[in-house]
């Protein structure tokens, strides 16, 4: 019971159309893998060199200021802010640490412990205030407030620690 080993090319017309297939086939997978790839976005000759850099610049422009001022149309209004009071300030900044004694600071209300430093002047307490004492970072940490919203909020402390 011997069994033959064969190929299952048994002619030269399939030996020569397994040899084109062989060839054809990874060139078809291969054209097919980079249209994959590059999608299906066509480059168009006629399109207008304008029209190219209109689609490809920048989204905004850097304008050197020499000294004239911008044209009218350029100035926008400012409007200014309304300022916080001193209970929003303290709600917003101070709360954090003067609210539970963090750090050192003195809790509101605490007759006790303000006394001392309101004895010390309220000038004295604006400048801790605004620039900053021992634990405390300039106006509470929040740049953003105006010297008189931080004044606002010492005096809103200070008022309800006597």
């Amino acid at each position: 019971m011997s069994e033959e080993h064969g190929t299952l090319i048994k002619t030269p017309k399939q030996l020569i159309v397994v040899c084109i297939l062989a060839l054809i086939i990874p060139v078809g997978i291969a054209v097919l893998g980079a249209q994959l790839v590059t999608g299906s976005k066509h480059i168009d000759a006629t399109e207008s060199k304008a029209s190219v850099l209109q689609r490809i610049r920048p989204v905004g422009e850097l304008v050197k200021f020499d000294g004239a001022p911008p044209p009218a149309a350029a100035v926008v209004p400012v409007i200014a802010a309304k300022a916080k009071s001193g209970e929003e300030v303290f709600n917003g900044a101070c709360v954090a640490c003067h609210g539970a004694g963090i750090a050192g600071a003195p809790k509101m209300g605490d007759k006790g412990l303000w006394a001392p430093r309101i004895a010390q002047g309220v000038s004295t307490l604006y400048e801790h205030a605004l620039k900053g004492f021992k634990a405390m970072p300039a106006k509470g940490g929040q740049v953003a407030l105006s010297d008189e919203e931080v004044k606002a909020a010492v005096d809103y402390q200070v008022a309800k620690s006597k």
